[in-house]
C-alpha cells in the first residue's frame, strides 16, 4: 500500500520546538496542535491538554493499546495515529470526541469490531484500513459515504451498506455487536451459577451416599419414566427370601431368581449381583447402560434396577427382567431331552425351531451393531445367554460384559479399551481376544458361528472330546460334506423330524 503523506500546517507547533509551560503539570504545554514525528518510542503521549485540536503521532513505531486518556481531549478534531504498531480495540473513551472530524488509524494491529460509539455524524474522513477488525460495520454517518471511509485490508468485515461492497453478515455476526458488552457479564453469571450448582450437589449427594438410603435407584425401559418401583424388601419378598427353590441359574457375577412382585403380580426374573469383587459392579453399570435405551423384540427386556442396601447394611444391587418362560437355549440343547417342557412335551428342538432361533439371534446382533445410537458389542454370546419364550422366540440377554463404541459403525475402534481379562467365555470368545485385541463386531460374529455349530451338533466347544488340536469348528469341517449326518445332533435327526411332522 502507498503510504499517504501527512500535511503539517505551517502554523503548527511541534513538541520538539516547545518547552513545557510553567504549571502545565503533565509535561505538555497549552497547545492546540501536536505533531510527533520520526520518534522511536514504544508508547504514545499519555496526557494532552483539553484544548488540543490536532494530534499527529503517525509513523513512530508506537506500540501497545491506544491510550484511553485521549478521550479527555474533547476539542480534538484531527487525530492521526497511522503506521504504528497499536493493538487492542478502539477505546470506549473515543465516544467523548464529539467534535472529531478526521480519524486515521490505518496500518496498525487493531482488532475487534468497529465501534458504533465513534461520532459517525461529525466524522468526514475515516481511515481504518489494514488492521484486523471484524464483524458488522456500523450503518450510519460517515460509513454511508464510501469516498470518506476506508476499511480495506480488514478481511473479516461484513455489513449492509452497499457503497462499501461488503459481504452480508451471518446471523451470528449481526448479533455480535449487540451481545459483545453483555456477553462477558452473561458468561460470568453462568459460571457463577454452575459453581453454585456443583457446590450444592456436593453438599446434597455426599451425605446421601454416606447414609446409604434404602430407597432404590431405578432404570426404566420406558421413555416416560420409571415402570416399576422396587426396593430390597420388595425383591426379598418376591423371591421368597431369595430361596433356592426359586433359583433359576447362577454365574460368575450373580444369581438369577424367579419371583412375583406384589405390586402387579408380575412374574419376573431377578438377577442379584455378587458385590464382594469389582467385576459384578462394573457389569451392573454396563448392563443398565446397555439396556436403558434399546428396544428390540429379540433382546431380554429389563424392567428396572435396584441399587440399595440389605437389612445388614451391605450394598445390594439387582436387575429385574421380564420372565422368559421356556428357559435358556443351553437347557434345551444339553439337559435331559425327555424332561417335559412347560407345554407337556419333550425338550427337543426341531429343524424349523433351530433355524428360527438362529435368525432371532442374528437379528439381535444386527440391531446392537448397526441400529443403536452407539454400536454395542455383546462380548458373551452363548446358549445360556439366549432365552426362549412361550412361542420359542429367542431373546439375547446378559449384557454384563457389554462394551460401547461411540460414533463407530463397524469393526474395531482404535480408542476402545480392552476389558478386564478375557472378553467372554472360553470356547465362544474370539481367539484374538485372548491375545489382548480390541473388542469388535467380528468377535460377536465369531461367537455366533460357534453358537450355530453347537445348535446343530449339540456339542459344547469345551467338550472333553475336543483336545490335541481338535475343536468344534474343525470337527464339523472334517465331516463336510459327505458325513454331515455324523456330526448332527442325534435328537435333531431322529426326534426333531418326528416332532415337526
Amino acid at each position: 500500500m502507498t503510504r499517504k503523506r501527512r500535511l503539517h500546517p505551517t502554523t503548527a507547533k511541534t513538541a520538539r520546538d516547545e518547552r513545557p509551560a510553567a504549571g502545565g503539570g503533565d509535561g505538555w504545554p497549552d497547545l492546540d496542535q501536536i505533531v510527533v514525528d520520526d520518534q522511536r518510542s514504544s508508547s504514545s503521549p499519555q496526557n494532552a491538554r483539553k484544548n488540543l485540536r490536532y494530534l499527529d503521532v503517525s509513523d513512530n513505531n508506537l506500540s501497545g493499546e491506544i491510550p484511553s486518556s485521549l478521550g479527555s481531549c474533547v476539542t480534538l478534531e484531527h487525530l492521526h495515529m497511522e503506521d504504528n504498531f497499536f493493538d487492542g480495540t478502539i477505546p470506549t473513551s473515543f465516544s467523548s470526541l464529539r467534535g472529531l472530524t478526521d480519524l486515521d488509524l490505518s496500518n496498525n494491529n487493531l482488532s475487534g469490531q468497529i465501534p458504533d460509539y465513534l461520532p459517525p455524524h461529525a466524522l468526514t474522513n475515516l481511515n481504518l484500513s489494514f488492521n484486523h477488525f471484524d464483524g458488522e460495520v456500523p450503518r450510519d454517518g460517515v460509513f454511508r459515504n464510501a469516498s470518506a471511509t476506508s476499511i480495506a485490508g480488514n478481511d473479516n468485515l461484513c455489513g449492509v451498506v452497499q457503497e462499501l461492497k461488503l459481504p452480508p453478515c451471518t446471523r451470528g455476526a449481526k448479533k455480535g455487536r449487540k451481545m459483545s458488552r453483555g456477553l462477558k457479564l452473561m458468561i460470568l453469571l453462568l459460571c457463577g451459577l454452575v459453581g453454585l450448582v456443583l457446590i450444592a450437589s456436593l453438599l446434597i449427594i455426599n451425605p446421601l451416599r454416606k447414609m446409604k438410603n434404602v430407597t432404590s435407584t431405578e432404570y426404566s425401559s420406558t421413555k416416560k419414566g420409571l415402570l416399576l418401583k422396587v426396593s430390597y424388601e420388595s425383591l426379598l419378598k418376591a423371591t421368597g427370601g431369595f430361596s433356592s427353590a426359586n433359583l433359576i441359574g447362577s454365574g460368575s457375577f450373580g444369581s438369577v431368581y424367579k419371583g412375583i412382585l406384589d405390586s402387579n403380580q408380575k412374574l419376573v426374573a431377578v438377577k442379584v449381583l455378587y458385590l464382594h469383587q469389582p467385576g459384578p459392579l462394573k457389569s451392573f453399570i454396563a448392563e443398565c447402560e446397555a439396556l436403558r435405551n434399546i428396544r428390540n423384540r429379540n433382546l431380554v427386556k429389563i424392567l428396572t434396577a435396584c441399587s440399595s442396601v440389605d437389612f445388614q447394611g451391605n450394598d445390594f444391587k439387582a436387575l429385574v427382567y421380564e420372565f422368559v418362560h421356556n428357559g435358556s437355549l443351553e437347557n434345551w440343547l444339553h439337559l435331559d431331552p425327555y424332561a417335559d417342557d412347560l407345554n407337556g412335551g419333550p425338550r427337543i428342538l426341531s429343524l424349523l425351531q433351530r433355524l428360527n432361533i438362529a435368525i432371532d439371534v442374528a437379528s439381535a446382533l444386527d440391531y446392537l451393531h448397526r441400529h443403536c445410537q452407539n454400536p454395542i458389542f455383546h462380548c458373551d454370546l452363548k446358549p445360556s445367554n439366549i432365552l426362549l419364550d412361550n412361542d420359542m422366540t429367542a431373546h439375547v440377554g446378559d449384557f454384563s460384559l457389554t462394551r460401547f463404541i461411540p460414533d463407530a459403525t463397524n469393526g474395531s475402534h482404535p480408542n476402545q479399551s480392552s476389558s478386564i481379562g478375557l472378553k467372554g467365555t472360553v470356547g465362544y470368545a474370539a481367539p484374538e481376544y485372548g491375545m489382548g485385541s480390541q473388542v469388535s463386531t467380528y468377535g460377536d460374529v465369531y461367537s455366533y458361528g460357534i453358537l450355530l455349530l453347537e445348535m446343530f451338533t449339540a456339542k459344547r466347544p469345551a467338550d472333553e472330546m475336543f483336545k490335541d488340536g481338535l475343536d468344534l469348528h474343525s470337527f464339523v469341517q472334517m465331516a463336510l460334506p459327505e458325513r454331515t449326518s455324523e456330526v448332527l445332533d442325534p435328537l435333531f435327526v431322529d426326534g426333531g423330524r418326528d416332532k415337526e411332522d
